[in-house]
Formats: structure tokens, sequence, C-alpha cells
């Protein structure tokens, strides 16, 4: 993700405090029109059947690929470190849960 293709220039990226802490998310609710990608991360708790989006990103097409080629890269990478990120079964979580996928 943090390819320069513009050869002899340097990209200079400030990281707020506030934003270095980070935000705890457990779901990622993914929606796209024909020119964005939408992901909204959003932490549910068990037990309380009401969550908030946390953050949302807005995406090109073309960027979302580039992430998507990334987090393959790097969970690649981070498996051959520290052997198979085991996907355990979560429960089904609704169908009208989140937003509709308009953009």
């Amino acid at each position: 993700m943090a390819e320069n293709n513009n050869k002899g220039q340097q990209l200079n990226i400030e990281l707020d405090e506030s934003v270095a802490d980070g935000t705890y998310s457990n779901l990622a609710i993914i929606n796209h029109s024909v020119s964005e990608f939408v992901v909204d991360f959003v932490n549910i708790m068990p037990g309380v059947p009401k969550s908030k989006v946390k953050s949302r990103i807005i995406l090109t097409p073309q960027h979302a690929k580039r992430l998507l080629k990334a987090l393959n890269d790097n969970v690649y990478r981070f498996e051959q470190a520290h052997g198979e990120i085991k996907d355990f079964e979560q429960p089904p979580i609704p169908m009208n849960f989140g937003p509709t996928g308009e953009a």
C-alpha cells in the first residue's frame, strides 16, 4: 500500500495521536457502487443488540483492489512467520443488519 510510483519524490505522512490509538473492529460491512467501495467498521459486543459504525472508509475500485492485494500479501507473510490463522465459525449476522448498499 505504501507504493511510491513517483520516482525521486517522498511522501510525508503524519499520524495524529487520536488516530494512532486505533479503533477496534470485529465486523466490516462492505458495499459498493460502480464508482466506489464503502467499508464500515463496527465493534459488536456480545449480548448487546445494537452497535454503531466506528469508522467508514470510502475507496475507488482501483484502490480497493490494491488494498485487497496488500492484505493478502500481509496475511501470507504473517502465516509464514506465525502459522495459519484459524478462521473460527462466527454466529450468523442478520441480513438486515446495517445500512443498505447505496452509494
